[in-house]
């Protein structure tokens, strides 16, 4: 699949980017040739390859677990800690420089 000036414009639109031609025409080169390196991978023959995986011990996996127990620390209880109050939404609005009582008014940044 090859991207064209139509498929980046169309994007840069999608994104609120105002882009050059130069830029386009960039865009355009780059996009190819990273989908041009993608083919070229996928062109690899893979079967006998073992899936490999690289847990760092910096997230603290103890390498003497088995399975899924070795990921407990990915995962805790929800808990909050220094629970404290909330703002009521009067307190949150009541030096707001714009409100309407409910909600902080704020000016409109995309125009189209």
């Amino acid at each position: 699949m090859k991207v064209t000036e139509k498929d980046v414009v169309y994007v840069a639109d999608l994104a609120n980017l105002e882009l050059t031609p130069e830029e386009r025409a960039g865009m355009v080169r780059d996009l190819n040739s990273i989908l041009e390196y993608v083919d070229r991978l996928n062109a690899l023959d893979t079967t006998n390859v073992e899936p490999m995986a690289q847990i760092p011990e910096r997230f603290g996996v103890d390498e003497s677990r088995q399975g899924s127990e070795r990921f407990l620390y990915a995962t805790r209880d929800d808990v909050v800690e220094g629970l404290r109050k909330s703002l009521s939404q009067e307190e949150a609005l009541e030096n707001a420089p714009d409100a309407d009582g409910t909600f902080f008014r704020v000016p409109k940044v995309i125009e189209r």
